[in-house]
């Protein structure tokens, strides 16, 4: 509730005598902060508060400057009796007289310690906290304890006759015997210092090691995802559908077949499910005018196995390859050259490698579970010809080359693959087929 500037002031309370002894100044801003039109009594309460404080802290100030310049009186008192006793000092040395200079001495001591010991003090509260002063004092109580002990009970008498009956020639050996040790001991000392030094180094070579790995991997992934847009950009026109004339093609398979032999075996997966799942490495069937890709009304492009053309022929781009321990779930594989590739430990759920030459290749421990080797029935498929068209009905030449592959603890594979494998494969590949090759015909004769 605010106060009207034409109300009556109560007259019915008086002020405390603590608010009646401020100066007139105080009192003159509050009956002017009282009378302030149409101002709440939080504000006026304030601001009452912010002018107290302030003339209080004025009368502090005022209070410490009187008593510094107070200071500065005994302080220049001191130094002029000290320059007194200097000269009598030199008075008594001059004259000759000792009792004249032992005066002037005690009086110079006493003057001068009487000025540097409040400045000592205030240096020592300065460089030491109240807890390093309370353990200097109890060192130096020790100290004193010690000293105090050695002298009641004795001690030093008997170490000072104990040390009279020492024989310091053969001591003198035992020094040099002990010096030799010490020798030693510092060279032990310099042999860990030095291992010690080789330990960080390593350290922080394995930590440079590791950084720069993670350098790598961050740089490598920067420049698949670089070709993931430069490849959706060349094959795909402005509404998005796939657009991709020879040229593109080619242009398409010259940037994969560079970032497939500079990224590593993650990097590879990781490309290879790409174009995987973007159906570029699966041969579309194609306009037999313009040779574009033709829809299947699904939503997607028609397959065509035998006449179809791939946006990206991978060929021999993996020849040789290292993928061992990588994920190629669902991946298009089929036709590709795999010769001698390392897919050990692979997660090839669902892969197709149909028509795919995987002769010499590496398959321990892989999950085979769904992996197609071939078309139509495992006891009439047979592995791809270089002059005979495959047959995708009944599976002529329409398998995997897999001749001295290795099948060494290979996971969940079925039962047609096993045949398939153990009468394609080989001597060599038939000893490795999970589960074994009996009552399996060798149809390769080698």
């Amino acid at each position: 509730m605010s106060l009207e500037p034409d109300s009556p002031q109560p007259n019915s309370v008086s002020p405390p005598p603590a608010v009646e002894s401020q100066p007139d100044e105080l009192s003159d801003h509050t009956q002017n902060i009282e009378l302030a039109p149409k101002g709440s009594l939080s504000q006026q309460a304030l601001a009452a508060l912010a002018s107290m404080q302030s003339s209080q802290q004025e009368a502090t100030v005022n209070r410490l400057t009187t008593a510094q310049q107070g200071n500065r009186i005994p302080d220049l008192k001191a130094a002029g009796i000290t320059l007194i006793a200097i000269t009598i000092i030199m008075i008594g040395l001059v004259w000759g007289n000792e009792l004249v200079a032992w005066f002037g001495v005690v009086l110079a001591l006493l003057l001068s310690i009487a000025v540097l010991l409040p400045w000592l003090q205030a240096a020592i509260r300065e460089l030491l906290s109240a807890q390093e002063r309370s353990l200097f004092v109890a060192i130096a109580g020790i100290i004193a304890a010690l000293f105090a002990i050695v002298e009641l009970t004795g001690i030093n008498r008997h170490l000072l006759v104990w040390g009279s009956q020492i024989n310091w020639e053969a001591f003198g050996t035992l020094a040099e015997w002990v010096g030799a040790l010490g020798q030693i001991l510092i060279a032990v000392l310099a042999v860990f210092v030095a291992w010690r030094q080789y330990v960080i180094s390593k350290d922080l070579t394995i930590q440079q090691n590791l950084l720069t790995v993670q350098q790598n991997l961050i740089t490598q992934q920067q420049t698949i995802d670089s070709y993931f847009q430069g490849i959706s950009d060349l094959v795909l026109d402005d509404e998005g559908l796939l657009e991709d004339w020879p040229q593109e093609r080619a242009l398409a398979e010259g940037r994969t077949a560079a970032i497939l032999s500079s990224v590593d075996r993650d990097g590879k997966a990781k490309i290879l499910r790409f174009l995987s799942s973007s159906r570029l490495l699966t041969p579309l069937k194609r306009d037999s005018r313009l040779g574009r890709a033709i829809l299947n009304g699904d939503g997607g492009y028609a397959e065509d196995r035998v006449f179809g053309v791939r946006v990206i022929d991978l060929g021999v781009m993996l020849a040789g390859a290292d993928l061992s321990g990588t994920d190629l779930r669902w991946t298009d594989l089929s036709d590709a050259n795999l010769i001698r590739v390392n897919l050990s430990g692979c997660d090839l759920v669902r892969a197709n490698f149909a028509r795919t030459i995987l002769a010499d290749a590496k398959f321990n421990g892989a999950d085979f579970k769904g992996t197609r080797l071939f078309y139509g029935a495992a006891e009439t498929a047979s592995p791809r010809s270089r002059t005979e068209p495959p047959n995708y009905k009944t599976g002529e030449y329409t398998g995997a080359v897999i001749e001295d592959a290795d099948f060494t603890n290979v996971q969940r594979m079925s039962e047609s693959a096993r045949y398939y494998c153990c009468a394609w494969g080989g001597e060599k590949t038939r000893a490795t087929v999970p589960g074994g090759c009996s009552g399996i015909p060798n149809k390769l004769g080698r």
